[in-house]
């Protein structure tokens, strides 16, 4: 005959509470204190704008000058230009640093990606007055033929028509200039990422018969999407708030819907070279300025976190 026993019930082991240490409770709250003192700064700066740059809103017409009668007459050309500036290098830039950043991470041997990326990374330490300077006297004059070119041949695009500037100090300039400038930051955060990508799946592609390209298409570029666009947002807020090389490039004015004239400037660039002669009226107007581009640069940080998060999203749904 077969006895049955009950299983007695085990008493349930109780779960160990973690034990925080000294340093790890002086850690965490220094990266609060930091985190803490980041949002307080930036909270500071757009206070301070918004305090004094609110009388800038509603001034006299004669204090923004012939060109307006008002703060948005005044101040959309320059963002205009500021945006137009920043686009430029974009396009120019991000498919050009992408590039560079394969090659280091993916088809250079490695005694040339070595050099080859620190001579990259070593753009970042020029000083943006010597850019200034090479693209007034070296790369202006260079592309006056560039400009005769377009406005003979495609001046039935309205970006194309009117007068075109005999020096070459144009928005397009500038706008090769701040590629320039931005092209060491987009290239190397993306080629840290493309560095990152999983070894395992390259080789799992390659093995299945993808060819180099096919394999980059399939798990470089994917496992890379959001680095990638981090990195052009980041190049992009750099651009957008570029003042000495533009200032120097470019002449005072708002963009006036002609790239290849003269009279265009971003309001970086027009905040430096009216501040030394500005009167009361014209240092609110100028703050006030600067008040717009803080809030698009904020705005332009904010898209890309968010799409740098859907992008992760469907990355980690997938």
């Amino acid at each position: 005959m077969s006895t049955t026993t009950k299983d007695k019930p085990q008493a349930q082991e109780p779960v160990p509470r973690a034990i925080t240490s000294v340093g790890d409770r002086v850690f965490a709250g220094l990266t609060l204190g930091a985190s803490l003192l980041i949002l307080a700064a930036l909270a500071s700066v757009f206070i301070f704008l918004f305090a004094k740059g609110l009388p800038g809103f509603n001034r006299a017409a004669e204090v923004y000058g012939p060109r307006a009668d008002s703060f948005l007459g005044y101040v959309a050309p320059l963002l205009g230009g500021t945006v137009i500036a920043a686009i430029i290098a974009l396009i120019i830039a991000v498919p050009l640093a992408w590039g560079i950043a394969l090659v280091i991470s993916h088809y250079a041997p490695k005694f040339i990606a070595v050099p080859v990326a620190y001579l990259v990374d070593l753009l970042a330490a020029v000083p943006s007055v010597v850019f200034g300077l090479w693209g007034v006297i070296v790369l202006a004059p260079k592309m006056v033929p560039a400009f005769d070119f377009l406005n003979s041949y495609f001046a039935w695009i309205p970006i194309f028509d009117g007068d075109v500037s005999n020096s070459g100090r144009t928005i397009i300039t500038a706008g090769v200039v701040l590629a320039i400038m931005i092209l060491p930051i987009i290239t190397a955060i993306t080629r840290e990422v493309f560095s990152r990508t999983p070894r395992l799946n390259q080789e799992a592609a390659l093995a299945l018969g993808a060819t180099r390209w096919e394999m980059m298409r399939l798990t470089v570029f994917p496992y890379g999407r959001s680095g990638m666009v981090s990195a052009a947002m980041l190049g992009l807020g750099r651009a957008l708030g570029e003042t000495m090389a533009v200032a120097m490039v470019l002449s005072l004015g708002g963009w006036s819907g002609n790239l290849l004239g003269p009279g265009n400037s971003s309001i970086a660039a027009n905040i430096a070279s009216k501040y030394k002669e500005r009167s009361e009226d014209l240092l609110s107007v100028l703050i006030a300025s600067g008040l717009v581009l803080f809030l698009l640069t904020f705005l332009v940080n904010f898209a890309a976190r968010w799409i740098v998060g859907r992008a992760e999203r469907k990355m980690a749904g997938a």
